[in-house]
């Protein structure tokens, strides 16, 4: 394995992989140790990883969501009303293992009702629940507990609690346990189990168990294994897949600021013999088809590129998780991540030395311990209003493991916040709706740079459905905070602006209430300026898929059920843009499940390839 390679342009590979993130690690790693006579590329646009602290220490994930981070890659949605009329900024990872490499690390599986819709609902044979399951256990070793029916016990990446359980998880649990009496708080159920929902426990995260280091795939399926079939490029961005006769024959890339080349303007080919597979997220995939002709003809002619594929799904059915996080004061002497978060010296080094030694504390966590996959009970629904009844009949009432939200706590402050807020410690609230009804758009704004900023809209907020859960739980987890032992009180910053002399109003600072204490009664005004502050505050979980979809091409479909883009030969597309319908949990299980079914499929066609080329032989 060879990376940033200076002699590259003008080369020919087997197979050649358009984006270096998650599925395309795993896949292009599988190929390469399953087929060492392959000759497999992968062209990433951002940087090199390897031993990066930043990427194997689980705790310094935020440091990615610094404004000049070259590790992800931020797009502005169009500015609507529905969200306040600002620009909210979407992230993917921009770095050679993609999210793999830098999300929280949390590990939240879909639900089984996810993926047979995959194969019922939009017609795509093998990808079912009960044929993904050896997938999802094939990528995992999970620590928590051994054999586990729906659980690997020898995969490449480790499934832990992390590296220590702080004191605000442990009280969250305690209180739901008291407070939550339609639900079941249990700190050792497996609510990752495909089907279980409505059980608060302890959240595992990618983080293996044993090293304390973050389960990124880059580590773990390629630097650790010996590939000299497999090349990869960091700092390359590709232009657009070339096409010849309905044949996709190779890529052109040029060199960006992640490359330590300095002719960035130049563009370069590499030629591929047996396929392109396009592996560049959610916003990068539809880019780069159109980018190379292949899309809505409407599109493509107003950014000035000649369509050679008619495909008008290509960069629509954008969906995501839309998450609200509510911030709480916690006391000075709480365990929390905020001093690592805020990059406090003493803290760093501290926190740096217990993981170095022992592969636990505060560096192996995520700070996320405990959580619940929500559904409401019957008389919550009451409450949310008729066209969430509805919606609760036609999406939820007969799939019982299809939570609406996931809701948990974090040890610290995350998100916009931190930079109008005082330095000290927090906690935080909150969480993302799974099935949100938002649907959006990503398509090129300029057919020739590929730095350019995307024509994107996600469509968060404007059905007014998507917000009301994040009332809900915004109330009815306040409730839990305020009575936490580590409570010391709600930054107005963080809260709705509720009017003067409201029963709602902030308590800016405070000692903890009693737990009989009475609960907030919301007046309908409360509830606009509630509703307000969703719209202001609401942000992306990075989970974004959906834009190169996997169903029929008379619904909208990009790919056919082996990957194949319609209309083209020896082109495929493999990450998060392909899933046709949306993930009840964070998106790095399934990336992952697809980056081994892409390989499982790849593998099986060229097996086939080789049989009929020997049969050919012999019958000559």
């Amino acid at each position: 394995m060879v990376v940033s390679i200076p002699v590259l342009p003008e080369s020919t590979y087997d197979i050649i992989f358009a984006g270096g993130g998650t599925a395309a690690c795993v896949a292009a790693g599988r190929l390469a140790q399953s087929a060492p006579q392959l000759q497999i590329l992968i062209l990433e646009a951002g940087p090199d990883t390897k031993d990066n602290l930043a990427h194997i220490q689980p705790a310094r994930y935020v440091s990615h969501m610094s404004p000049n981070s070259k590790t992800v890659q931020v797009h502005l949605d169009k500015p609507t009303e529905a969200l306040g009329s600002r620009q909210a900024g979407f992230v993917c990872g921009r770095c050679l293992g993609g999210g793999s490499s830098v999300n929280w690390a949390m590990y939240t599986r879909g639900s089984k009702s996810d993926y047979d819709a995959w194969r019922d609902e939009f017609h795509n044979t093998g990808w079912g629940f009960d044929d993904l399951l050896p997938l999802f256990k094939k990528t995992e070793t999970f620590h928590p507990t051994a054999g586990l029916p729906t659980h690997g016990n020898d995969g490449p990446l480790g499934v832990s609690y992390g590296g220590t359980y702080f004191d605000i998880g442990k009280q969250f649990i305690e209180l739901a346990g008291q407070i939550d009496k339609n639900r079941k708080a249990d700190e050792l159920f497996d609510s990752n189990d495909f089907s279980s929902t409505n059980v608060y426990c302890r959240w595992p995260k990618w983080i293996d168990g044993n090293t304390g280091k973050r389960s990124d795939v880059v580590h773990n399926y390629i630097y650790n294994q010996h590939h000299p079939n497999l090349r990869i490029a960091t700092g390359a961005s590709v232009k657009r897949v070339l096409l010849e006769n309905g044949l996709a024959t190779g890529v052109e890339f040029h060199w960006n600021d992640c490359s330590p080349f300095e002719d960035r303007q130049k563009l370069y080919t590499v030629k591929a013999v047996m396929m392109v597979v396009v592996s560049a997220g959610a916003f990068g995939s539809p880019a780069i088809l159109e980018r190379s002709g292949i899309g809505s003809k409407t599109v493509l002619e107003n950014v000035g590129v000649e369509q050679i594929i008619d495909l008008d799904g290509v960069g629509v059915n954008y969906q995501d998780h839309n998450i609200v996080l509510t911030p709480y004061y916690a006391d000075d002497d709480a365990e929390t991540l905020d001093g690592i978060i805020q990059n406090e010296a003493r803290e760093m080094s501290a926190a740096s030395a217990e993981w170095t030694k022992t592969g636990q504390g505060r560096m192996a966590t995520n700070g996320v311990d405990v959580a619940i996959k929500y559904r409401p009970t019957t008389e919550e629904l009451e409450q949310w209003g008729l066209e969430w009844k509805m919606r609760w009949e036609e999406d939820f009432a007969n799939k019982s493991d299809k939570p609406v939200m996931w809701v948990g706590q974090c040890s610290m402050l995350l998100g916009n916040l931190s930079i109008r807020l005082p330095t000290q410690k927090y906690f935080c609230i909150g969480g993302f709706t799974l099935y949100p009804v938002a649907r959006g758009y990503v398509h090129i704004s300029s057919g020739q740079n590929t730095e350019a900023p995307l024509d994107f809209k996600s469509g968060f907020f404007e059905n007014i459905s998507d917000i009301v859960p994040h009332m809900w739980v915004y109330k009815y987890y306040r409730e839990f905070a305020r009575r936490m032992p580590v409570f010391r009180g709600e930054p107005a910053v963080g809260h709705p602006r509720f009017p003067e002399g409201s029963e709602a109003a902030v308590v800016e600072h405070g000692e903890p209430f009693p737990l009989d204490a009475p609960t907030v009664k919301y007046s309908a005004e409360d509830d606009r300026a509630i509703e307000e502050h969703m719209r202001a505050e609401v942000g992306t979980s990075w989970h974004g898929l959906g834009t190169c979809s996997m169903k029929p091409k008379d619904q909208g479909g990009v790919v056919d059920s082996l990957l194949n883009v319609y209309g083209v030969s020896n082109l495929k597309v493999a990450d998060m843009s392909i899933c046709p319908g949306n993930i009840g949990g964070n998106t790095y299980s399934t990336a992952l499940v697809i980056g081994e079914k892409a390989a499982e499929i790849i593998l099986k066609e060229l097996e086939t390839k080789i049989l009929s080329s020997a049969s050919t032989d012999i019958s000559d």
